[in-house]
């Protein structure tokens, strides 16, 4: 299992790291065998780890993400594919994402980020070009 974020790299600080940790928890919650293993300390505090695999979060316009996006679909079936489309970043409750959603349609959509989990040569072939956010 490979992993990769792509986030459109002209947003505000704050937005990128909000579109990527949400994100990450999307991936997350579908992959659960990419961290959160539980490890106690010398002296007894227990915490869960965070990713247990490298997570290089890569940079791209928002077009070049779309683009990217409409080329991951349909993912394998051993895939995760999390996109975050900006018209989200307007909703506050999760509800109101879950009705907007099927409204959309995402080729039409800014996207502002996108996350990859699934074999490493698919990811690489979605990714493979991007350079790394700095």
């Amino acid at each position: 299992m490979h992993v990769a974020i792509i986030v459109d790299s002209s947003l505000p600080i704050g937005l990128i790291a909000n579109t990527v940790a949400t994100i990450g928890i999307g991936i997350g919650s579908i992959e659960s065998g990419l961290g959160g293993t539980a490890l106690t300390d010398a002296v007894g505090r227990t915490v869960r780890t965070s990713s247990n695999r490298p997570v290089p979060i890569l940079q791209a316009n928002a077009e070049v993400i779309g683009a990217l996006l409409l080329r991951a679909l349909p993912a394998p079936t051993d895939s995760v594919l999390v996109p975050f489309p900006k018209f989200a970043r307007n909703l506050h409750q999760f509800a109101e994402y879950l009705n907007e959603f099927p409204l959309r349609d995402l080729e039409g959509e800014i996207i502002e980020g996108i996350g990859l989990a699934g074999p490493e040569k698919w990811v690489r072939s979605l990714t493979g070009n991007l350079k790394l956010l700095r």
